[in-house]
């Protein structure tokens, strides 16, 4: 049974019911809940983990939910919560928040690996910055995303040692693409300067390096990204990585070309085909075509190698055992719109007569507009 979150009058969000598949998407303009939906259902999934893990480095809330909104969300997050009007419900549970934030679990292993939407922030001159060099008012999110990749190439890689391509992490049909979409040229390195270590672009040719500072955006945003996806995908026997069986990757499009989005999304579907239940927030119409065309291509009983061909994936034994997993995936699209309602579209059909799906929760919308406008001025022009 697919798990269930409801929530009512929390921040922006007056009415929220949300049942998860394999692949749950989050749609909608800026500032509507999105986030705050997310974290949330960090917060419930991992709550012993959660509350031990702020202990663990000193943060205190003194028992108070609205201080703990603050450590937890963020600073000025407190507001959220409004007493006797909000209210969440999980897994048809309903829930008293102030005790889910004092009371302790026996179990402490954490089951969601959470990818947020400031991962950019987490390097600093290369490198990730540990948990305690952020202020106590930064988002927990990006505190623990930030100090698992430290911990991460601190523990599992070598001084100097090169970071993409290795032969060991990501399959050679996902790093061919990702090196051209990313990388072209260059390697991503570890590299040591003066008493430091740190991340660096090398030139393949002329041995150069660049330094994370004269990366482009695309490169810096996507690098805390391609660390996250190590991490789910331990280089041995094992598909998964420890007790988690959630990821949760905030606007994995910040930042990227649409090829860049396509060859993400492709690493997506093998994170499914391992087993993990995603979701993902999104702004970007290509995210919703890939689930769009999955969802056709799963109706019209199409095969492997169609999925293969949407993302110019080289079809081999490895890619279409990812791609017939993927056609097999449950999938939900959710629409957060500004007036506080959250509304189902994942039928994503384009002839519905819900004009929120129709335009894929306004992300097409504006495309579709121009469409319209042009072809308008086109015969109006005609016709002179």
């Amino acid at each position: 049974m697919n798990p269930r979150l409801r929530l009512k009058n929390i921040g922006q969000i007056s009415e929220a019911d949300i049942t998860f598949g394999n692949l749950t998407v989050l749609v909608g303009p800026q500032a509507t809940g999105k986030s705050v939906t997310l974290q949330l259902l960090k917060l419930l999934v991992d709550t012993g983990h959660v509350l031990s893990e702020l202990k663990r480095y000193g943060l205190d809330w003194s028992g108070k939910l609205n201080e703990f909104l603050d450590v937890y969300l963020g600073e000025g997050m407190n507001r959220i919560w409004r007493e006797g009007e909000s209210s969440i419900s999980w897994k048809g549970e309903q829930l008293d928040l102030a005790k889910v934030v004092t009371r302790q679990k026996k179990t402490r292993s954490e089951a969601m690996f959470f990818i947020p939407a400031q991962r950019v922030l987490t390097l600093r001159d290369g490198w990730p910055r540990p948990f305690t060099d952020y202020s106590p008012g930064d988002p927990f999110a990006v505190r623990e995303f930030s100090e698992k990749l430290r911990l991460l190439l601190e523990q599992e890689f070598k001084a100097t040692e090169g970071l993409f391509p290795q032969k060991n992490r990501l399959k050679k049909e996902v790093r061919e693409l990702l090196a051209k979409s990313f990388f072209p040229g260059y390697n991503l390195q570890v590299d040591r300067y003066r008493s430091q270590r740190r991340l660096v672009l090398q030139d393949k040719d002329a041995q150069e390096q660049l330094p994370f500072m004269v990366w482009s955006a695309g490169q810096r945003e996507f690098v805390p990204l391609l660390l996250g996806f190590y991490w789910l995908m331990p280089p041995t026997k094992v598909s998964r990585r420890e007790n988690i069986e959630w990821v949760v990757i905030e606007e994995l499009e910040m930042g990227l070309h649409p090829q860049a989005i396509s060859v993400t999304m492709l690493m997506v579907l093998e994170l499914l085909s391992r087993g993990y239940r995603v979701c993902l927030s999104t702004h970007s119409p290509h995210v919703l075509d890939v689930i769009w065309a999955l969802q056709t291509l799963k109706a019209n009983k199409a095969d492997s190698s169609s999925v293969l061909d949407i993302f110019e994936s080289k079809k081999t034994d490895p890619m279409h055992a990812v791609a017939e997993k993927a056609l097999g995936q449950s999938m939900k699209v959710y629409y957060f719109d500004r007036q506080g309602s959250v509304q189902d579209i994942s039928q994503l059909d384009p002839a519905s007569s819900n004009d929120i799906e129709a335009g894929w929760g306004g992300i097409t919308e504006f495309s579709g507009r121009v469409a319209e406008v042009v072809s308008k001025a086109v015969t109006a022009g005609g016709r002179r």
